[in-house]
């Protein structure tokens, strides 16, 4: 299952409990930036191993994406900032 999760733009008190939630639950966070997403990870002490998924490496990282997702692994795509592809101010 792929889930995207929000995350907030400027302050980390504005998570909320069913993003948290969702990160706690999956096999991986793949994001835009490992720095960014390892210190929100860190802050509400959530350890998952992380991979990053941008314009620049997306023809060689999305096959490994769909592949885990069709083993059944359960994956969130987070963003620096905002909603994956919706409302994401660096999309």
């Amino acid at each position: 299952m792929l889930y995207l999760v929000s995350t907030p733009i400027g302050n980390l008190g504005d998570m909320t409990q069913r993003a948290i939630d969702t990160l706690q639950s999956v096999d991986l966070v793949v994001s835009e930036d490992t720095r960014k997403t390892g210190f929100l990870l860190n802050h509400f002490g959530i350890k998952k191993p992380q991979l990053v998924f941008r314009e620049d490496n997306e023809k060689k990282v999305l096959p490994k994406i769909m592949g885990l997702l069709a083993e059944g692994k359960n994956i969130a795509l987070v963003t620096d900032a905002g909603t994956p592809a919706v409302s994401d101010p660096g999309f």
